[in-house]
């Protein structure tokens, strides 16, 4: 049995081939006829050098010109203003047969004309004919389709141009373990960062991770991070207890209630003093004390001293603070 042919789509090779040459006739057209559009433009309006004033008797503008010929055949502004530029980059005798009007376009973005003339003539290594992909590629364009990772991150990227695909495409990538797993951790740290700076949404991330044993043991080895921790208790504390002042109708009692504990408290501090030297005094009968020990008992006398009058100065007048020489001796405390 004769074997198979083998098709492309549904023809066979053979008929493909036929296509193939019968459609690059057909380009091979319509690019002279580009051409031929972009050629009549620049009779009409040459090009004129870049920040020169050329004087010329019309009243027409170049915009004005381009305009009425693009009417009057039929055709947008901006496809005959685009063929009248790339004509000017290519002059007859450096158009390339067989290479594609589109190529050209691409490829007029060769600065250099020397660098562009040549390029035209030698495709890519490995490549029989220039395509619009190669083209791209050659003048650090987007390609149409991607294939080394950076082609693909670049195509990711104008795609999600906006902002709500950006932001779907990013939560669905971060849905993959094994993507998440190979972002650098500095650029893990930068992405958190960046989503939290929401304060609600910093406050929920922030709650989540600190319920997390090992995490929070890291995090509180830090000491700003548990020195703010510290702060903030405090001052939730602190919060708590002016709106429990502002809007209970039981404060006032609790606040008697405060008061008289100090009171106790204070009272009881006096008490345990009194009765802590009371036992311990009589013990020194028959010692004589060293100098160095005799020293630090004045100096403890004194600061002992201090806070006595600390003490009656507070109950007399109900200020608290306390002198720069009383906070000296107590610093140590």
């Amino acid at each position: 049995m004769p074997e198979a042919t083998e098709k492309i789509g549904n023809v066979s090779q053979s008929r493909y081939e036929q296509i193939v040459a019968e459609l690059r006739d057909v380009v091979e057209q319509q690019t002279r006829g580009q051409f031929t559009i972009g050629d009549r433009a620049l009779e009409i309006e040459p090009m004129r050098p870049r920040g020169g004033v050329v004087v010329v008797e019309t009243q027409w503008t170049v915009a004005e010109s381009i305009r009425r010929l693009a009417e009057d055949i039929g055709l947008k502004a901006n496809t005959v203003k685009t063929a009248r530029w790339v004509a000017s980059r290519w002059p007859k005798g450096h158009r390339q047969a067989g290479v594609s009007y589109t190529v050209h376009r691409i490829l007029a973005d060769i600065e250099d004309e020397d660098e562009r003339f040549a390029a035209i003539k030698t495709p890519p290594a490995g490549k029989g004919r220039w395509t619009p992909d190669e083209a791209n590629r050659r003048v650090g364009r987007q390609v149409e389709n991607p294939q080394t990772p950076q082609e693909k991150i670049t195509a990711i990227h104008s795609l999600a141009q906006d902002e709500q695909v950006a932001a779907a495409v990013t939560t669905d990538l971060l849905k993959r373990p094994q993507v998440a797993a190979k972002v650098p951790v500095e650029d893990k740290v930068r992405v958190v960062e960046e989503f939290t700076r929401d304060e609600s949404v910093a406050t929920a991330a922030a709650t989540g991770l600190l319920r997390r044993p090992d995490v929070a043991f890291k995090a509180m080895s830090d000491d700003t991070a548990r020195f703010q921790v510290n702060h903030a208790q405090t001052e939730r504390s602190r919060q708590a207890r002016d709106y429990f002042d502002r809007t209970s109708p039981v404060a006032p009692a609790v606040r008697h209630i405060d008061r008289t504990v100090e009171f106790l408290d204070l009272v009881t501090a006096c008490h345990s003093f009194v009765a802590a030297v009371g036992r311990t005094v009589p013990g020194l009968r028959d010692r004589t004390l060293d100098e160095s020990e005799r020293t630090i008992v004045h100096e403890n006398v004194a600061k002992v001293r201090a806070t006595l009058d600390w003490i009656e100065t507070a109950v007399d007048t109900g200020k608290v603070d306390m002198d720069s020489e009383l906070a000296r001796l107590l610093k140590d405390e």
